[in-house]
């Protein structure tokens, strides 16, 4: 199959989530991306599970990549990025606001010499204002863009979200800008520099509990439904829903207490909710009375919403999951063989591709782009470029 973003030659100067994870949801869909990192490598190698110079997050973000590693802090190395970003249509980086501009290859320096060039800032508060120049990490973002107040306890304790979620929703927002902006360019032949931060993406994706604020102002955390919650079985727990009257009535007959249905002070979901303790009390003591397996029989055939609570390992064996190939083998260099999620387009969910290594490609990437092989051989004895063994 063709891939959509083939021919798409992208430079990807980001480093740790948001914006390589952009560039991979390219990588995955056809463009020919080139990780660039310093010798030491990408600080995201060295954060979390960490195996040698790869972590599960470099892994993750970096897959199908070609990795070439240069060290900018030298005037040469500096001088070779300034060289080789105008044979790219694309350029990425995550850097705070002026890095770029000190090394030569913003926007306004580049769009001189590739006029259609698409251009992604990605920063932790944006470009300007009183905080960009601030530090931005997942935690500082979840606190300060109000997703730990989205997610707070029903002590109304501030939590955050277990996974980095600020970094990696950004991640998104900008992979659908920059495949509208390629569009664009495609339509007009003109480029664009897009802008997006931490923040505004932390914020955009709670759009709708803000407007609900707005409306209502603060809202009680908990279900909005009864029963409505996660329950023990005889040997697990389920997750169960139920959400309007005829829900209700599906699940009284999925646990034989059809008696529930002629009780007046559970007739609607609002006395339900009057209820819930005493409701959410007795649906455990009927669900302890059998297995997991047995509820989730009989709620399948009374169409009751429901799900089994698993961990990680009991979702590998998940039978939707192993149906459409989302768990896939990957021989990752150094490590062997992983699981991977595979993409969540089908179109898109091919072979396992592995994450590079620290500078796996640069002399392939270099003389890709027409570099000789003089200058190659100097870089890499200057220390300039380096190249994985």
């Amino acid at each position: 199959m063709i891939k959509p973003w083939q021919g798409i030659k992208i430079l990807d100067i980001s480093q740790g989530i948001a914006g390589p994870s952009c560039a991979q949801m390219f990588a995955v869909q056809g463009a020919d991306v080139v990780k660039v990192e310093p010798p030491s490598g990408d600080w995201g190698r060295f954060v979390g599970v960490v195996d040698g110079e790869q972590s599960a997050l470099s892994m993750q973000y970096n897959q199908a990549k070609k990795g070439l590693a240069v060290d900018a802090r030298t005037p040469k190395g500096r001088a070779l990025l300034i060289e080789l970003a105008p044979q790219f249509d694309v350029v990425i980086h995550n850097f705070r606001p002026g890095v770029m501009a000190r090394l030569g290859l913003d926007y306004e320096s580049l769009v001189k010499k590739v006029p259609d060039l698409v251009y992604l800032s990605i920063s932790g508060y944006g470009p300007d204002g009183p905080y960009a120049a601030l530090p931005a990490t997942d935690s500082v973002m979840q606190a300060d863009s109000g997703l730990m107040y989205m997610n707070r306890s029903p002590d109304d304790q501030p939590r955050r979200v277990g996974m980095l979620m600020a970094d990696v929703v950004t991640g998104l927002y900008a992979a659908q800008a920059l495949s509208a902006a390629l569009y664009r360019r495609h339509s007009t032949g003109e480029g664009l520099h897009i802008q997006t931060s931490l923040f505004e993406s932390c914020l955009a994706f709670q759009a709708m509990g803000l407007l609900e604020h707005s409306m209502v102002g603060a809202k009680p955390v908990g279900a909005v439904s009864a029963p409505n919650g996660v329950f023990d079985t005889a040997d697990g727990q389920l997750t169960v829903v139920v959400l309007n009257d005829e829900q209700f009535a599906r699940f009284c007959r999925a646990i034989d207490r059809e008696t529930w249905l002629e009780d007046p002070s559970l007739a609607n979901n609002a006395l339900r909710m009057q209820a819930r303790a005493r409701l959410q009390a007795d649906v455990q003591a009927v669900l302890r009375q059998a297995s997991t397996d047995e509820w989730i029989k009989r709620f399948t055939t009374h169409d009751v919403l429901h799900a089994r609570v698993r961990d990680y390992d009991s979702l590998k064996a998940h039978p939707q999951a192993e149906h459409l190939g989302l768990l896939q083998p990957v021989a990752q260099p150094l490590l062997g063989e992983l699981l991977r999620v595979a993409s969540p387009i089908e179109a898109f969910r091919h072979e396992g591709q592995a994450a590079p290594l620290i500078g796996e490609h640069s002399v392939a990437v270099l003389r890709s782009l027409g570099f000789e092989q003089t200058r190659i051989d100097q870089w890499l004895t200057d220390g300039v470029v380096t190249q994985a063994q």
